[in-house]
């Protein structure tokens, strides 16, 4: 009988703990790793395009493609605005060939350096990473500007996923380049030919 109930005692204790340290009823899953949130960031930054503005481009045969050696480097510092035609600009939005300048009716805008350079992403926080991408704040700093087009916000990426772009961002090669100030459309006439 002091053996019965002993093993019904360890059984209850033993559901008990159980229970209070898996509250779902399935084996908790494991936290990812560092290689596994990079791999699922550059899968998704593959997939969101971010190459397609952030990168400078090299001309090829099958058209242009993103500098190996300068990815996510955002548009080159050195690399002047070509001067483009009014009436164009009042009817068009113009992308320079390496798609890291943007003029619009906001004046004209430059892709980002994401790379882990203090002239990129270096000193940013994954708080100030999130409040860029989600609420479209400049450098993800609180009472700034907002990002000027054509980066999106997008506010429903989930935590893991904004986790793995930051870690990603952060594995990539520093490129240091800084990147030209946004022009205001009053000063767009410069630009004008």
């Amino acid at each position: 009988m002091k053996v019965t109930s002993m093993l019904t005692i360890a059984a209850c204790c033993s559901m008990v703990i159980y229970s209070c340290t898996n509250t779902t009823g399935t084996p908790a899953a494991a936290a990812p790793t560092q290689d596994s949130l990079v791999k699922r960031g550059a899968y998704l930054l593959k997939t969101m395009g971010c190459n397609d503005c952030h990168s400078p481009k090299k001309m090829t045969d099958r058209g242009p493609v993103p500098d190996e050696a300068l990815l996510l480097s955002g548009h080159p510092a050195a690399m002047p605005v070509a001067k483009f035609d009014t009436a164009t600009a009042k009817e068009w939005v113009l992308f320079n060939m390496n798609n890291t300048a943007i003029a619009g009716p906001w004046g004209i805008s430059f892709a980002a350096n994401l790379t882990p350079d203090e002239t990129g992403i270096g000193s940013w926080t994954e708080e100030q990473f999130g409040r860029a991408i989600r609420h479209g704040m400049y450098k993800g700093l609180e009472n700034t500007r907002r990002m000027l087009p054509p980066m999106p916000m997008i506010p429903e990426l989930n935590d893991e996923d904004l986790k793995a772009l930051f870690t990603y961002l952060k594995s990539v090669k520093p490129v240091h380049n800084i990147v030209p100030e946004p022009v205001a459309p009053p000063q767009m006439a410069a630009y004008f030919r």
